[in-house]
């Protein structure tokens, strides 16, 4: 038999021995304490080295992607991001949607006959390098303008294959510590000036000038090399969007927008150019190296889709006037593609063709039944232009575009504050037109005073408007020496339309994505309610602030208007992001274009110590 158990013990109130209850307790007491201490502390340490609470990837330092759609609260402030990490040396150009490196880690099978490979493909979210992008070795604050149309820091782009390569040509020139660009151009050794005179007297415009007393404002520059005959085309009041593909030729576009030239990376591949219809005025193809008869012309269809009633393709290549049987045989297959699409040879001189967009749909209606190049489906819309497959037809022109025998447009700089004409197919009236220039006009002056002590007269030359609504804000601009990109986010892709119209430039993006362009590009961003529509999308804040920082050139500005709220929290990344060189914060006068309680928020990026790169 067992013994009994051992009874307890009554204790009095002087204490007791520490094996009894009261000692039980206390030790546990001390064990939930210990475990809530821990606890606590793994919180804090994890809130401490996680990347991003609202990416949705806080567990890996190179994935800031998409933050969770339902998630609308943004993080408490001792959550925030509290530093983002540098990328390696070699990325110091890093293009991330048009990273050819790319294709190569994800399979893609692209059709390189098609220029698919120089065609924007996004790196998914786990494949995201979000690191800053340091500046290469020896990098300077660029030269401003006008001085940098001519010649830039070699350091700030250490590239002289082209130099060598087109020494002949006068493309440019290595001058010690600089690159100089004489203005030359592979069809224009004698210089971009007197090649864009030529054009003029070709066309007999008045005063040799291309700009035909400001009918002729937009020009799409198709391979435009370095860009220098749209640098000279902005003393003839003519804006040009210079295209290139970051090809073999890889840094051509790096050097125009180094120099304080409008350029965008692009090519005519298998997907339409990210403008509207109607855009431009004239295209130019200079030894542009393209083949226009491929997949029955396609591509000088895409050309097509974005000239005005009456605009001119110029065209400057051997097959204009060689005489061997190779290139006469070119030119006969040009001569008929252009005659089926109904352009009219203008003037043709030397080595030099220029054909006419007819103004009217009355040649359409007259081709021959079953005529090749068909033209395009009603229910096909000729604006849609992000992502949107080439489509081998011609375009007619509405029905009150055909009543008028062209575009309606005033010329420049008359049609810039002008209420356009394809304002009514947004629904708006010229009345808010009107209002929405005003409103831009003071918001822009308010800018340029709270920046004053800071800024200098030749501070900014390539300016993003990088939601650009009507252009309002780049019109606010137009007196001052800069150009500006102005973007039209995807869901508000219909106004690019009235961008062109005035007379401006501008491309469609989607901001979840990276822009098409080089690192260090741009002096100046503007961001109106842009954040407040990305979180809208659950895309993620923190990726767009490292994208800008890529854009941004060092001692450049951002100008961020936004929810309060989103301002806050932008503050407080600035450390993370080094853009705490300065910054200006206000509480802007409220107006018709206000929405809640908006804040404005103005800071400025640092040149880097290169030695925080190898931190």
């Amino acid at each position: 038999m067992k013994p009994p158990p051992p009874q307890p013990q009554p204790q009095g109130r002087g204490g007791g021995h520490g094996g009894g209850a009261l000692g039980w307790r206390a030790f546990a007491s001390l064990l939930a304490a210990a475990v809530v201490a821990l606890a606590l502390l793994c919180i804090f340490y994890g809130a401490a080295f996680a990347p991003s609470i609202r990416s949705g990837a806080a567990a890996h330092p190179r994935r800031l992607g998409f933050r969770d759609r339902e998630t609308e609260v943004l993080p408490p402030d001792d959550l925030v991001l509290s530093s983002i990490p540098v990328c390696d040396a070699r990325h110091s150009e890093l293009i991330p949607c048009l990273d050819r490196a790319l294709h190569y880690r994800l399979r893609l099978r692209l059709n390189l006959s098609l220029m698919e490979h120089y065609e924007r493909h996004c790196p998914p979210a786990p494949r995201r390098l979000n690191c800053l992008i340091p500046p290469p070795d020896g990098y300077q604050v660029p030269i401003r303008w006008p001085r940098s149309r001519d010649e830039v820091w070699k350091a700030n782009i250490p590239h002289t294959h082209l130099a060598a390569e087109k020494s002949d040509q006068r493309w440019m020139v290595v001058n010690g510590d600089k690159i100089n660009f004489p203005g030359g151009g592979t069809h224009f050794h004698t210089g971009a000036d007197k090649y864009i005179v030529h054009l003029a007297q070709m066309l007999n415009f008045p005063n040799g000038k291309l700009n035909n007393g400001g009918n002729v404002r937009n020009v799409l520059d198709v391979g435009c090399g370095v860009a220098s005959f749209g640098a000279y085309l902005l003393s003839h009041d003519i804006l040009a969007m210079s295209l290139a593909p970051n090809d073999v030729h890889e840094n051509q576009i790096q050097f125009a927008l180094e120099r304080g030239i409008p350029a965008t990376l692009g090519v005519l591949g298998t997907r339409r150019l990210p403008y509207p219809s109607r855009s431009f005025e004239m295209a130019h193809c200079s030894r542009c190296r393209i083949d226009w008869l491929q997949r029955n012309g396609i591509l000088l269809l895409e050309v097509d889709r974005v000239l005005r009633p009456g605009g001119y393709f110029v065209y400057s290549s051997p097959e204009a006037y060689a005489l061997d049987p190779f290139n006469r045989k070119i030119w006969r297959q040009m001569s008929d593609l252009a005659r089926r699409m109904c352009w009219k040879v203008a003037s043709k001189k030397n080595q030099t063709v220029i054909w006419a967009k007819p103004l009217t749909n009355g040649c359409y209606m007259r081709r021959e039944p079953g005529t090749r190049l068909p033209m395009c489906k009603r229910d096909d819309d000729p604006d849609a232009a992000w992502n949107v497959p080439m489509k081998a037809c011609l375009t007619p022109y509405s029905m009150r575009v055909n009543k008028v025998k062209g575009s309606g447009l005033l010329p420049w700089p008359q049609r810039l504050t002008a209420p356009p004409p394809r304002l009514e197919e947004l629904g708006i009236s010229s009345d808010n037109f009107s209002e929405d220039n005003e409103i831009w006009h003071s918001r822009v002056t308010r800018y340029w005073k709270h920046m004053k002590s800071e800024i200098q007269k030749d501070s900014f030359r390539n300016v993003m408007d990088m939601s650009a609504n009507l252009g309002g804000f780049a019109a606010s601009l137009s007196k001052k020496d800069v150009w500006v990109m102005n973007v039209v986010p995807l869901m508000e892709s219909g106004k690019l339309k009235v961008i062109y119209d005035r007379g401006l430039m501008g491309t469609i993006h989607n901001w979840c994505e990276s822009f098409s362009t080089y690192p260090r590009t741009y002096d100046l961003l503007h961001a109106w309610r842009l954040f407040s529509e990305i979180e809208k999308q659950g895309c993620s804040l923190e990726d767009l602030l490292i994208e800008m920082d890529r854009i941004l050139r060092p001692h450049g500005y951002a100008i961020i208007r936004d929810k309060a709220t989103i301002v806050n929290y932008i503050k407080k990344l600035l450390p993370a992001l080094r853009w705490d060189d300065w910054t200006f914060e206000v509480k802007p006068k409220k107006d018709a274009l206000s929405s809640g309680d908006e804040r404005v928020l103005i800071v400025r990026k640092k040149l880097w110590d290169q030695r925080l790169q190898d931190l």
